[in-house]
């Protein structure tokens, strides 16, 4: 391995400017300096007025003042009625913090920006605005080193906003904006004096100067204005109680859709069900007998032309485009109007099932496909989140509970890579809620599937509760995919929760079923958790052939998802039996794969897994490289166990820099984290890689010191934890509040191969600590083994054994076999 992990470098996921930005000179400069002070700004203004792209474009002149990166959260595609914290969702989803069970994600979402310099922008609030208020308030309180940026129609009313009105340009910048425009429709355009009653006729609104500015391919610029005039005189008699400019925007709208043939109308009309598309999707939902779906090309082209569609970028080798989000809402009301809204949402829906199902079984291998094409799959379904919540809204809505099951069944895989698994579990469990007579076909491969989104959600007792309700209905149902699919996610639940013969029986059964053709995903599957099962239990030299098999399997149906989750296990397996280079081949090789489909949490547990074999090899740099990004990986998702034991292991690597004290406090802190998620799932805490180091540091710096040092680190706040975890090595310590003032290296033994870690964190004394071959040896009495099979297990002496056993019994004060089974049975540390 290379010194140097990789580093992901993105800061930022705001838009390229799709064009120069015009005027507002000074607004950005004054906002810029605003939010050098104001915690909190707020853009208001009427739609159109520019509120979105002046707040994109400060964001973009901040990016180099915000050492953790400047986020947006566009809120505009978010139902006002839809499930409880919609705000704080679409933040997670944005900064890729996934949710935790029985926690508020706010809490989470604060714990994850706590200690970060960040800048976010959320877009179009005005229809949340109390959800953003309080999530705002919330997060502010917390985060000191947070900014936040809104673009609402109104205030969001809550302490601390400042609130920014957000002009209409100037006369000149008016003029400029609009001729700017125009040259990009017309080259060689040159403006006159009409160019100037256009801007005032318009009241310098930005988005209607660019609607009429598209016009100048067709009309001059003295008919441009001519026809604006007529026809705000027409609308004159409109609402008088809204604001002046958001009437006029409308005019704006109004007289560019009338500009319109019948044929572009209608299609501007129905695009405004999707959150975004391409152009099959657009001729699958909007063709019909008005609409032919060889037009639509055609038609989409000109609305590009005259700005009422945006082109977007290029997602698994197709473009996309958009509406601006005034545009959208107001094609939405000519849908309706037009009694079309409840047909055109329909087939919305039904289109996006179809490629759903499809896709879904391109990315568990049930359709044969090379790899690069499933990565291409995710990467498209990032894009069709949006429309994916609207099927979903609009199912649930209308009471097509099938519908909605058999979407969230299909894109499970995606939502389960990506760490999404807590908001596609609750839109789940809200069909299921209302499923309860549908067909066995769609409600058993629901349940299981939703027990799959547990296990991404690392919450293996529900996933036990899934899959054993599924297997009834899918076996009813004659179908033999998803009756493996829950045996095996079962069998995982199984294997957590300790009952290792219940989980390979129900590995058994699942062999039994995926023998048959089109099965090679469960067969795999099943191969891999039988490994994973076997590292648990201490088996370790039967492990590496269902965890190779399952490896092989993976690679040779093109799904390099699943050959990564097996080569982590090979990882782990490499760790306990010593084999440091297999280890680190193996965390190596999964690394890039799970990179290239995002894979955020497994990214984070393969670079624990380099930080740790680097450490057991004494590269000290690269095992903090690595175990810095998988700790930051970690702490961004909000995954408080994984965050947990990069601290951990990262204590152990501040001994060995030789800081002993550093190291306890860090030590400490990790296993308090540890034990509060732990206890918290209901699961038993246990020991950790760090107590291996504690002895050469007690008789370094004595007991009492240790123990205090200990407990001074479980109530250390987590950001201060991780600040001191993550600083460098330093020639003389420094005086922050982690500082050892007589910092002295102290020897630590590199730890042997080990099959799993026990011991219990006292609440303020750090445990007695085991060596690394005296847990293997418990583990494998607690399996029942003599000494003469653990030696041969182990390849090592019986009389070898003989004495790791006496010193085990002496250091844990017991008198027989049984006391260290039952002990290493209770304290085993979850370690896959």
């Amino acid at each position: 391995m290379n010194s140097a992990v990789e580093t992901n470098a993105v800061k930022s996921n705001l838009p390229v400017e799709p064009n120069t930005f015009v005027g507002r000179e000074r607004d950005v400069g004054d906002l810029r300096v605003l939010l050098e002070s104001m915690r909190a700004v707020t853009l208001c203004g009427a739609g159109g007025i520019g509120k979105t792209r002046l707040a994109l474009h400060v964001a973009h002149s901040l990016r180099d003042a915000y050492a953790d990166g400047v986020w947006l959260a566009e809120l505009g595609d978010l139902p006002a009625d839809g499930p409880p914290e919609p705000v704080a969702r679409r933040v997670a989803a944005v900064l890729g913090v996934a949710a935790e069970e029985g926690r508020p994600l706010p809490d989470t979402l604060a714990d994850a920006l706590r200690g970060r310099e960040t800048l976010l922008v959320l877009d179009n609030c005005e229809h949340l605005v109390g959800d953003c208020a309080g999530l705002t308030g919330l997060l502010l309180a917390r985060c000191p080193g947070l900014r936040v940026l809104a673009t609402s129609r109104e205030p969001l009313r809550m302490p601390g906003e400042n609130v920014w009105r957000v002009p209409p340009l100037e006369p000149r910048e008016a003029a400029l904006l609009f001729e700017e425009r125009a040259r990009a429709a017309r080259p060689g355009f040159t403006g006159g004096d009409a160019v100037d009653r256009i801007g005032r006729a318009l009241d310098g609104v930005p988005l209607a100067l660019e609607l009429a500015a598209a016009r100048v391919r067709v009309l001059s610029v003295d008919q441009i204005a001519h026809r604006l005039a007529d026809r705000f005189r027409l609308l004159n008699a409109g609402d008088r109680t809204a604001p002046p400019r958001q009437r006029t925007l409308r005019a704006a709208i109004d007289w560019s859709h009338e500009l319109l043939g019948d044929e572009e109308r209608v299609l501007l009309r129905r695009l405004s069900v999707f959150t975004g598309w391409t152009l099959e999707q657009a001729e699958v939902v909007c063709a019909d007998e008005l609409l032919g779906a060889d037009e639509v090309l055609d038609l989409l082209t000109a609305l590009v032309d005259k700005s009422l569609v945006v082109v977007g970028g290029e997602v698994a080798g197709e473009v996309r485009f958009r509406m601006l989000d005034s545009i959208r809402r107001y094609a939405a009301d000519r849908l309706d109007a037009a009694g079309e809204g409840a047909a055109l949402r329909g087939r919305h829906r039904d289109a996006l099932l179809e490629l759903a199902e499809r896709h879904g079984e391109i990315g568990i291998a049930e359709r044969p496909a090379p790899w690069a094409a499933r990565v291409d799959l995710f990467r498209r379904y990032d894009a069709e989140t949006g429309n994916a919540r609207a099927a979903l809204a609009w199912s649930l809505e209308h009471g097509d509970i099938e519908e909605g099951l058999r979407i969230c069944t299909a894109l499970r895989t995606y939502w389960i890579v990506r760490g999404q698994a807590a908001e596609w579990a609750e839109w789940t469990d809200r069909f299921l809620a209302r499923g309860h007579d549908l067909p066995a076909s769609v409600r058993g491969p629901a349940l299981a599937g939703r027990a799959q989104i547990a296990v991404g959600d690392r919450d293996f007792v529900q996933a036990g509760t899934f899959a054993a309700a599924a297997l009834g209905p899918c076996r009813e149902a004659g179908d033999a995919f998803m009756t493996a699919t829950a045996l095996v996610t079962l069998a995982e639940a199984c294997t957590r929760a300790g009952r290792a013969e219940e989980a390979a029986d129900r590995l058994d059964e699942a062999d039994a079923i995926t023998a048959e053709p089109g099965q090679e995903w469960n067969r795999a599957y099943a191969s891999i958790a039988r490994g994973y099962l076997r590292i648990r239990q201490g088996r370790l030299r039967e492990a590496r052939e269902p965890l190779e098999s399952g490896l092989a399997t993976m690679r040779g149906i093109g799904q390099l998802w699943g050959a990564a989750h097996a080569l982590i296990g090979l990882g782990r397996l490499a760790e306990s039996r010593g084999d440091r280079p297999a280890a680190r081949a193996h965390y190596g090789e999964a690394l890039p794969i799970l990179r290239e489909i995002g894979a955020r949490p497994e990214i984070a547990r393969a670079l624990a897994g380099l930080g740790r074999v680097a450490l057991d090899l004494d590269d000290l740099p690269a095992a903090r490289a690595a175990l810095a990004e998988s700790l930051a990986l970690s702490r961004s998702t909000g995954i408080r166990l994984d965050v947990a034991r990069a601290l951990d292991t990262l204590a152990e690597l501040v001994a060995r820099e030789g800081d002993p004290r550093r190291a306890v406090l860090v030590g400490g802190a990790a296993a308090a984290l540890r034990d509060a998620v732990l206890e918290t799932a209901g699961r038993r805490p246990g020991g950790a890689r760090f107590e291996r180091t504690l002895e050469p540091i007690r008789r370094r710096l004595g007991e009492p010191l240790v123990a205090q040092l200990w407990g001074q680190g479980r109530s250390t706040a987590l950001d201060d934890a991780v600040a001191a975890a993550l600083r460098a090595p330093e020639p003389v310590a420094d005086a922050g509040p982690m500082a050892d003032p007589e910092r002295a290296a102290v020897p630590v033994q590199r730890p042997a191969p080990e099959a799993s870690r026990s011991a219990v964190a006292a609440p303020v004394t750090p445990p007695a600590t085991l060596t690394a071959r005296e847990r293997e040896i418990a583990v494998l009495v607690a399996r029942g083994l003599s000494n003469r099979g653990i030696a041969d297990e182990l390849v090592i002496s019986p009389a070898t054994v003989a004495r790791h056993v006496t010193n085990i019994l002496t250091k844990l004060g017991f008198g027989s076999r049984a006391q260290v089974a039952a002990w290493a049975v209770d304290h085993l540390d979850d370690a896959t």
